[in-house]
């Protein structure tokens, strides 16, 4: 259901990208939604209620409550033939689209990527917690499946996340193949595996001295087994099959500190697998495109640089 709050919600959204971003957003398509699945999702419980966007203060534009899980597709004027699928940080109980995913969605758009922005189920919302991660193997699934519709090439589709979102592209990444759900449609001929991975402040670690996040707590409990923090911690995952992957950090961060960015990256080079890591004097931790007069602002264009230049050959 459209309410006031949410057309000024996404109001606020387009104004944001269009005073950090120098291209106007306004100058491209609006988004389309897809839904993920037929029906009722996979997997166990729910929300009550309608879906609820987060107002002042730091859940400002943030959604949760969600039953409906789905991708905004943001298509662009020009295509470049790379599609991305985008998630906003949150810590598994929100979804920060105001100010992560979606401004990040609008700079990928005006430079020529399908971007596709993942409004996926919350385990803090009643779903349990596998149900993130489902969805985001399908959302790839989906636009590898129809990218011919999309006009995008079918080996040049990558992943970019932040803060928990992050932990979420992390782990679609490195387990692309780990069964989640029962399906049987036409989708689930395709491979969920990124062509790249983009990790912003992402959440790596699950064990100590990183278990104070909310991840670890939405995802596997207060009190888990150390069975379960292995599991969950996206360093235990790496492989040689990884695909190539570039994580942003902050020094200053005091919620996903570059400790996580840093074991990770370790254990992907230590596996053979192509991995860069930036990591900022400051910028604390959600700060999405960042502002003009900050350093890590220019971590878009390090992006870029990263993806097209590694692969001459593809653009």
């Amino acid at each position: 259901m459209v309410t006031r709050r949410t057309v000024l919600g996404a109001a606020g959204t387009i104004a944001a990208a269009s005073v950090i971003s120098p291209v106007s957003p306004l100058a491209a398509h609006p988004y389309e939604e897809i839904a993920l699945w037929p029906g009722t999702p996979p997997g166990k419980g729910g929300p009550a209620g309608p879906e609820k966007i987060g107002g002042e203060g730091s859940g400002y534009g943030a959604v949760s409550n969600i039953s409906n899980p789905r991708m905004r597709v943001y298509r662009p004027n020009a295509t470049n033939g790379k599609a991305v699928l985008v998630l906003g940080g949150g810590g598994y109980f929100r979804i920060q689209l105001w100010k992560e995913s979606t401004p990040a969605a609008r700079w990928l758009q005006n430079r020529g990527y399908t971007v596709f922005e993942l409004i996926f189920r919350l385990p803090n919302d009643g779903w349990e917690a596998s149900a993130p991660f489902a969805d985001a193997q399908r959302a790839m699934k989906i636009i590898r499946t129809r990218a011919d519709e999309f006009g995008v090439r079918r080996d040049a589709i990558g992943i970019m996340g932040f803060s928990a979102g992050g932990h979420l592209a992390g782990y679609t990444a490195l387990l692309p193949d780990r069964k989640l759900y029962q399906g049987n449609d036409r989708f689930e001929a395709a491979s969920a595996r990124p062509d790249f991975a983009v990790l912003l402040f992402p959440v790596v670690s699950l064990r100590k001295p990183y278990d104070t996040t909310r991840t670890r707590r939405e995802i596997i409990g207060p009190d888990p087994s150390l069975e379960a923090q292995e599991a969950w911690s996206l360093d235990t995952h790496a492989s040689s099959g990884a695909p190539p992957t570039i994580i942003f950090s902050a020094a200053d961060d005091p919620i996903t500190p570059p400790g996580h960015g840093i074991a990770l990256f370790q254990a992907l080079v230590a596996k053979g697998a192509p991995a860069e890591l930036h990591i900022f004097e400051e910028g604390g931790h959600g700060w999405g495109l960042g502002t003009p007069h900050e350093i890590l602002s220019q971590w878009p264009e390090i992006f870029e640089a990263w993806q097209t230049k590694r692969n001459p050959d593809n653009g």
